[in-house]
């Protein structure tokens, strides 16, 4: 089995998006499954992807390790293991993850490899009992069942010394209005992104903290604290679409060893045909799923630990 990334990063020979530069000021790469705007490709969930500039953008894996476990080093493991190490989590670091769903989960690991004392992640419902069951060491703050008063802010301040995490790691994106002002603003066309969640991270960050933004923004954003980024000396890194060739051979053999296990984040294994139907249980939200392994007439059997197939 070959793994696929999302393109390499010669941008003008796999992205030639005119509206993507003068809006961003510069191109992505090519990506694949995300329409024209980076440049026009089709997704991977199908039998057959051809894949432009296969001579780079492909990884062989090797017969140990299984699809489930390599398929995801072409974006979720890759992806959440720049965002770690972009955004500089290091020995004794105190960090707070906005999401819990693959990404986020992943970060957890990687946080704690590299060398984090404390992890916190924040989001709600089933999705933070999913995070206590399979990455027990981490913390969890429910955003929806605080006390009249208290905020995501003054929460972490109250559960890391009065201060607040050393790092703050984005791995929700920002399509998800908490507050009434920026749902009509979104409605509105006024901003295409809210800027509730990277607020809540410059706020909740100690002195001179580290916020890594990950998430998916595609454009601008309204009532934006600029002005606690700025006083209160706070890094802000944009993590940008991961740099998948710098990490994925390391990251292959951390799998081989068994230092990580992508499969933990792994909740349902589906066939390809049913895939009209698992997009909408997955937009609903239903039947608790997180990350989807879609299996073709070419997929290996199920490797040991991976979800049983689902048929819908």
């Amino acid at each position: 089995m070959y793994c696929a990334k999302k393109l390499s990063s010669q941008c003008c020979r796999t992205n030639a998006n005119t509206i993507e530069n003068a809006m961003y000021g510069g191109r992505t790469a090519g990506m694949f499954g995300y329409s024209h705007f980076t440049g026009g490709f089709a997704g991977g969930q199908a039998e057959y992807t051809r894949v432009p500039f296969g001579d780079v953008n492909l990884l062989k894996l090797p017969d140990n390790v299984p699809d489930e476990k390599g398929l995801y080093l072409s974006d979720v493991v890759s992806t959440s293991w720049n965002c770690v190490v972009d955004t500089g989590v290091k020995e004794g670091d105190v960090v707070a993850i906005w999401g819990a769903g693959p990404i986020g989960q992943m970060c957890v690991d990687f946080s704690f490899m590299n060398g984090a004392s404390r992890v916190i992640v924040i989001d709600q419902n089933w999705r933070l009992d999913f995070v206590k069951e399979k990455y027990p060491k981490a913390e969890t703050l429910d955003f929806s069942s605080l006390p009249s008063g208290t905020t995501v802010v003054s929460k972490l301040k109250e559960m890391v010394d009065g201060h607040g995490p050393d790092v703050a790691l984005e791995c929700v994106a920002g399509e998800y209005p908490k507050s009434l002002a920026h749902k009509m603003e979104i409605a509105m066309g006024l901003e295409t992104d809210t800027s509730e969640i990277i607020n809540e991270m410059i706020e909740s960050v100690k002195n001179y903290g580290r916020c890594g933004i990950t998430g998916v923004y595609v454009g601008y954003t309204n009532h934006f604290n600029v002005g606690s980024l700025m006083e209160r000396g706070i890094r802000l890194i944009g993590n940008g679409q991961a740099p998948v060739h710098l990490y994925w051979e390391k990251l292959l053999k951390m799998i081989e060893d068994g230092t990580i296990d992508p499969l933990k984040m792994v909740t349902h294994r589906v066939r390809l045909e049913d895939l009209d139907k698992v997009y909408y249980k997955f937009d609903k939200k239903e039947d608790r799923m997180q990350k989807v392994f879609a299996a073709t007439q070419f997929s290996a059997p199920p490797c040991p630990g991976s979800p049983s197939l689902t048929v819908y």
